[in-house]
């Protein structure tokens, strides 16, 4: 199937629905409304495309919205910058003596529904070009000053004044969202998590000059991880071994207020793993300092209303939030950028189906299909991480699997386009009465 073909998959809605936001979310929701026959465009406020970031996770149940692109190419040009662990697995270690207690088998690959870990910005770069190749606008460098709407339309105001008008807006503009407020009718300020986390991705050079940590580089892709009190430490090398990638999480009471990211002090990271397997320290030793990221985890709950007019919330029901902006994870849940992407299908999926005249219904209907499920799956990261922060060795000795990373069928093997489809018509009927 080519774009073009793709583009045609649907019948014509008429819907124009105006994204907010180029990140994974908005990209994907603008990809997934052209596949249901509605015309997206998007506005994002940085000026230019750039291949930022470190390590991000999809798992299967994204895998299965991008293997559905472009008959798959999509997602094999995706594979090809993501990490390959089906020979190595996880070694999981035990923080201070180093020793692997258990080696996690990675799944069978499942062309159908993969899972990728690779480089947030070249990951980016391909949904960007795949939205660009399937004719979806996208404006760059035009930030948004303010939403509106009424019964029959909402828009954006652009910094310079511009008013543009469409049936729909899509706020995908992350934790600090500006939608947020004028949907939840109040500022909803981010609470620490009470953790931090510093992240960094390099190249291998430092890593293959010393015998010791040579190994992580030579022999493939690898990915190890370290439990301990209150900390965890997981270590990655992509591309062959030809790039280290590594995130700690960590206790942190961080002022939030000032800012979210900073700068990362490697003597702070070292301090940290003091009386941590020497192993872990050799590898952060290795780390360019400006390639170190400190960033605090601050915290949501999700938002008790993510459309306009529903609930408690004011308005005319045209204006939805998705992804971080109605809903942020914890990077233990590995699901974040996922469960934006199930926003963007179940949304596109339901506005077709409900057509242009019922937005309101279709709007309402999104937020009733996703809330539960998403709710859920968020507090996976909070269980994952405690119980990596108060592992009992003595059970661990007993049964290591009850150290592994959760895999839950539950969450892995939703597909939310179908699920849309099933529950559409009845949801929407229920919203719309």
């Amino acid at each position: 199937m080519t774009a073009s073909e793709t583009t045609n998959e649907k019948p014509k809605t008429g819907i124009k629905i105006i994204i907010v936001g180029a990140g994974f979310g908005g990209l994907v929701a603008a990809i997934e409304c052209v596949r249901q026959g509605h015309t997206p465009i998007i506005y994002e406020s940085f000026p230019s495309l750039k291949i930022l970031g470190d390590i991000i996770t999809f798992g299967p149940n994204a895998g299965r919205i991008f293997a559905r692109w472009k008959n798959g190419e999509v997602a094999q040009a995706m594979r090809k910058i993501s990490i390959d662990l089906a020979d190595y697995g996880f070694n999981i270690h035990k923080w201070d003596t180093g020793e692997i207690v258990i080696n996690q088998k990675t799944p069978p690959r499942n062309d159908a529904a993969p899972m990728f870990n690779g480089h947030r910005g070249e990951l980016h770069e391909i949904v960007f070009n795949y939205a660009k190749e399937l004719g979806v606008e996208i404006v760059l460098g035009q930030r948004v000053e303010n939403y509106w709407e009424t019964d029959t339309a909402a828009g954006i105001v652009l910094e310079d004044g511009t008013k543009v008008e469409g049936d729909v807006v899509v706020g995908s503009d992350g934790v600090r969202s500006k939608a947020r407020t004028l949907v939840l009718g109040y500022e909803d300020k981010p609470k620490s998590s009470g953790y931090a986390v510093w992240r960094s991705w390099f190249s291998n050079k430092d890593m293959l000059a010393d015998p010791e940590t040579r190994k992580f580089c030579e022999n493939g892709d690898t990915f190890n991880g370290w439990i301990g009190p209150d900390v965890h430490f997981l270590f990655s090398t992509l591309k062959g071994g030809s790039d280290c990638c590594w995130v700690l999480t960590h206790r942190d009471e961080h002022d939030i207020d000032e800012s979210w990211s900073f700068p990362g002090k490697l003597s702070e990271v070292k301090e940290v793993l003091r009386d941590w397997d020497p192993m872990c320290t050799k590898i952060i030793s290795k780390t360019p300092e400006d390639k170190l990221v400190d960033w605090k985890l601050v915290y949501r709950d999700p938002l008790p209303n993510w459309v306009s007019g529903y609930g408690t919330a004011s308005g005319h029901g045209r204006i939805c939030l998705l992804g971080d902006s109605a809903h942020p994870f914890l990077p233990t849940s590995a699901q974040g950028a996922t469960q934006a992407l199930e926003d963007g299908v179940t949304l596109a999926v339901l506005l077709r189906k409900a057509g242009k005249n019922n937005v309101r219904g279709a709007l309402r209907a999104y937020q009733d299909v996703r809330y539960e499920r998403v709710c859920k799956v968020q507090k996976t990261g909070e269980t994952t991480r405690d119980m990596w922060h108060n592992t009992d060795w003595e059970k661990v000795k007993k049964d290591p699997t009850t150290i592994q990373f959760p895999r839950e069928d539950w969450i892995f093997l939703h597909d939310a386009e179908k699920h849309a489809e099933t529950v559409g018509d009845e949801m929407i009927a229920k919203a719309s009465a």
